[in-house]
């Protein structure tokens, strides 16, 4: 059936010849070789032979219609590697001319019939089972196919994805990478939802390819990214021609004109790219070196090499971070803070230790601690170890408070005075014992919470500070919506206040607005005895500098605490 029906239809149109080897080629799997398909019609054809020579005196088993048990598994064989379409008239060859010859394998003799409803029976069964499987088999390929295409598109935004791309850099031998960074993207997602991404991309995408040869194509990044392959024919001059025409591109929704910024970064590399994330990663850094030059940006530059190292520098800092908070590298400080009426109070400083133990500063690792997401991680360890020591030497310093910085990741957290809580009665610690030192223009970056977190902690007990206090571009006006215990002077004005004027004025009307709220008042830097004169002229309540007392390891706390309480 499947041959005259084939007949047919290039007798009525000769063109179906065409279309009919394209599906032929389609169902043939791709591991198929010339070799092998020559050697299995060599087989093929040598069968037939056997079946169709005559039978003498020196013919063998393999003259008679036993060949037929070989033509099974061979034509099994060609059902499972060739598909439908050729297996199909093949067989129906194979059928015509056997048939056409079945006297010269079946000899006659009294079972002769027998043998002939046997044979004819086989031919049955194996055209049930050769076609049969030839279409499951090609079925099942053009399945994992679809599936193996579907792999290396994104399902979403319907563009080439990461395994697509490097895919195509391992098969070019050299290849030039660009990588679209659009920034802006976040911002607009936020406001009109995550349709507005996918169309952009792939508007932007249509929007490139005309300019992009056979073989390049524009790939799907996660979040607001695109990368291109091109190929290395005059890429630098492609790529300037390809940002150009970038910068030409609209895009509108809901007829409001979208037009953010696109960084452009690019690299050129040899197959294999074995580290394709590390790349993109790199290649998304340089990126933004480009929204500030607004011009494509080389990766394998000089300036863009040093952000390359500086993002390693950023992983390595925060994988020892990681490990700091995991195998406890971290060391607590403490520098004393002394009230006007004798009082005295401690602010934890924190310290990292590095491989040699040496002591690392704060301002290597805390903004990368925080680009990161573990500044919270880190506040709860410096609570914890803070309580655990006031804790263990509760004899020596029954009623001693210590000041904590918080950063504004915590500050933000719904759930940190429930945490705060949770370990002062795990520590059996007075709430009253603990300061907690927010910076002002960072800790009210999201006012709302930062107000219900700083309410939730002083109900609890705690005190507030508010730190560096007069750096911040809307100090008086965020601090006339919060309600803090105390209230610190950033050094830069207690530094200058003798021989400045204006810093004596600026501390001057802080301090008359921290009495207004019912503020005290910590002055930071107070270094020689003039400053300290002029801070008490002012009324200040506590000072905290290098003349009050140096930053020392925590435990030596204990011994200067001794004396305090003795002379009291």
């Amino acid at each position: 059936v499947p041959l005259c029906y084939f007949i047919i239809r290039v007798v009525r149109n000769p063109f179906y010849l065409r279309s009919y080897y394209s599906q032929l080629k389609q169902q043939v799997d791709a591991k198929v070789t010339k070799k092998e398909f020559a050697l299995w019609l060599l087989a093929l054809g040598a069968l037939l032979l056997l079946l169709c020579m005559p039978l003498n005196e020196k013919s063998t088993i393999f003259s008679t219609n036993y060949t037929l048990s070989l033509l099974l598994p061979l034509m099994m064989w060609g059902a499972m590697r060739y598909g439908y379409k050729l297996i199909s008239l093949l067989w129906a060859v194979v059928l015509m001319i056997s048939i056409h010859s079945y006297q010269n394998y079946i000899p006659i003799y009294p079972g002769y019939t027998t043998q002939l409803t046997i044979t004819s029976s086989s031919y049955l069964v194996f055209s049930f089972i050769v076609n049969y499987m030839a279409v499951l088999a090609t079925r099942q390929r053009a399945v994992v196919r679809r599936i193996q295409r579907l792999a290396y598109v994104d399902p979403v935004v319907h563009l080439p994805n990461v395994r697509a791309l490097n895919r195509a850099l391992r098969d070019a031998p050299w290849s030039a990478l660009c990588y679209l960074r659009i920034p802006g993207m976040e911002m607009l997602v936020k406001n009109y939802g995550i349709m507005l991404r996918i169309q952009y991309k792939q508007k932007l995408s249509h929007w490139l390819s005309p300019l992009l040869e056979p073989g390049e194509d524009v790939y799907q990044l996660s979040g607001n990214d695109l990368a291109l392959r091109l190929n290395t024919e005059s890429h630098q001059e492609r790529i300037t021609a390809l940002d150009s025409h970038l910068k030409q591109f609209r895009f509108f929704w809901d007829g409001m004109p979208m037009q953010p910024q696109i960084g452009v970064s690019y690299c050129y590399v040899r197959s294999p790219v074995n580290h394709i994330y590390l790349l993109l990663g790199e290649l998304n850094t340089v990126a933004e070196l480009s929204i500030v030059t607004n011009a494509p940006e080389n990766m394998q530059r000089r300036g863009a090499m040093y952000l390359q190292r500086e993002l390693k520098d950023k992983v390595a800092m925060m994988n020892r971070l990681q490990q700091a908070l995991e195998h406890n590298h971290f060391f607590l400080m403490a520098q004393p803070i002394t009230g006007m009426r004798g009082d005295v109070y401690h602010e934890i400083l924190l310290r990292m230790k590095g491989e040699n133990d040496e002591l690392i500063s704060p301002d290597s690792f805390l903004p990368v601690a925080h680009e990161f997401g573990l500044s919270s991680s880190i506040d709860m360890w410096v609570i914890e170890h803070t309580l655990q020591f006031m804790a263990e030497n509760r004899a020596k310093m029954p009623a001693h408070r210590f000041a904590i910085n918080l950063s504004p990741t915590s500050v933000c957290q719904a759930r940190f005075p429930v945490e705060v809580s949770q370990l002062l009665a795990k520590y059996q610690i007075e709430a009253w014992q603990l300061i907690f030192e927010v910076t002002e223009s960072n800790a009210l970056t999201n006012v709302k919470q930062a107000q219900i977190t700083l309410q939730h902690l002083q109900e609890l007990g705690c005190q507030i500070a508010i730190d560096d206090f007069g750096t911040g571009y809307a100090s008086y006006a965020r601090l006339k919506n919060v309600n803090a215990d105390l209230l610190k002077i950033d050094g830069s004005f207690i530094r200058n206040i003798v021989s400045n004027s204006l810093d004596y004025q600026i501390v001057a009307s802080i301090c008359h607005l921290a009495r207004m709220k019912k503020m005290l008042v910590v002055a930071e830097y107070v270094e020689n005895e003039e400053i300290r004169e002029a801070v008490l002229s002012l009324g200040i309540d506590y000072m905290q500098g290098y003349l009050i007392g140096k930053p020392q390891p925590l435990i030596d706390t204990l011994n200067e605490i001794e004396p305090i309480r003795e002379s009291a």
